[in-house]
């Protein structure tokens, strides 16, 4: 499999397209959400600029931080601490950047954090499921041993294929599950958000207890290089364990705040630029205004 090609002088691997066209995939899914609430047309662009770049940073961090026996050890080489073109981003570690970088977006751009943490929900598992396919293409992510049809074969010249078993073993490929998982997710997100009209961050809960009731399990069964751990349980077990517990607290907490819907994707006294029109030498011209613009959401959007 292509895990690496070349444009001239440049390196492009395969696992970065993927996560490159997921992105694009959540971009897209996010700002035709907010849209549908009356947020102006590429609003989450000016979000994600702050959201993605630390996302990545927490990415890479939270996987060093994890793996600490493979960056900090004597002779090691410091600067490869920062050597993301090498491998080793974690997800829960995009999440939490990743929240920081979207809090201070919607700061700017005058968009109710959670209106935006909710329209990503379903859009990041989309993401994720496009991202796993860099898993493919980079020989890991795999599980225990298996003779079903649908195994991953590893060769035993990989650095990630476990000491002892034969050549030719079978793996499950914890990446394929995970795909299959997310998508099913992202209906179920959108059916229980559309039936019980979820808002005020709720949707994002029910992403969070999803997502880590699925990572939990794969995580727990998973046998390549994975991350250090607690009480023998990976920091990635325990990160899920973490994921559901915030998605519960996200529900109820926010569900006893706010029982009723949200009266804008925006903050208060922030909108919408609108035109409105302005004489130039006799003729009538369009400007545009910040003026706020507020408008009640049909319940059946969400």
């Amino acid at each position: 499999m292509l895990q690496q090609f070349n444009i001239g002088p440049l390196v492009i691997h395969t696992y970065a397209i993927c996560i490159l066209v997921g992105i694009v995939a959540a971009v897209i899914i996010t700002q035709r959400r907010l849209s549908n609430r009356g947020a102006e047309s590429g609003i989450v662009i000016d979000i994600i600029l702050w959201a993605v770049p630390i996302g990545i940073i927490g990415a890479r961090f939270y996987h060093v931080f994890t793996h600490v026996g493979d960056y900090f050890y004597p002779g090691s080489n410091f600067w490869n601490i920062f050597a993301i073109w090498d491998g080793g981003n974690a997800l829960y570690g995009s999440l939490l950047g990743g929240a920081l970088g979207a809090f201070i977006g919607c700061r700017f751009a005058g968009i109710r954090f959670w209106s935006f943490a909710d329209a990503l929900a379903p859009a990041m598992l989309v993401a994720q499921a496009l991202g796993r396919l860099g898993n493919w293409f980079n020989h890991e992510l795999f599980g225990l041993p298996t003779t079903l049809p649908w195994g991953l074969q590893i060769e035993s010249t990989n650095a990630k294929f476990p000491a002892g078993l034969p050549d030719g073993t079978l793996f499950h490929p914890l990446f394929l599950y995970e795909i299959i998982w997310n998508l099913i997710g992202v209906a179920l997100v959108l059916l229980i958000a559309r039936r019980f009209r979820l808002q005020w961050g709720r949707v994002f809960g029910v992403y969070l207890i999803w997502y880590g009731l699925g990572r939990s399990w794969l995580e727990a069964i998973r046998i390549d290089p994975t991350s250090d751990g607690f009480l023998g349980i990976p920091a990635n077990v325990w990160a899920s364990f973490v994921a559901i517990i915030l998605g519960i607290l996200l529900i109820v907490v926010q569900g006893r705040r706010h029982p009723g819907l949200e009266p804008s994707v925006y903050v208060e006294g922030r909108g919408p630029r609108v035109a409105k029109p302005k004489k130039t030498d006799g003729f009538v011209e369009a400007e545009e205004s910040a003026e706020p613009v507020t408008a009640e959401e049909p319940a059946v959007k969400l």
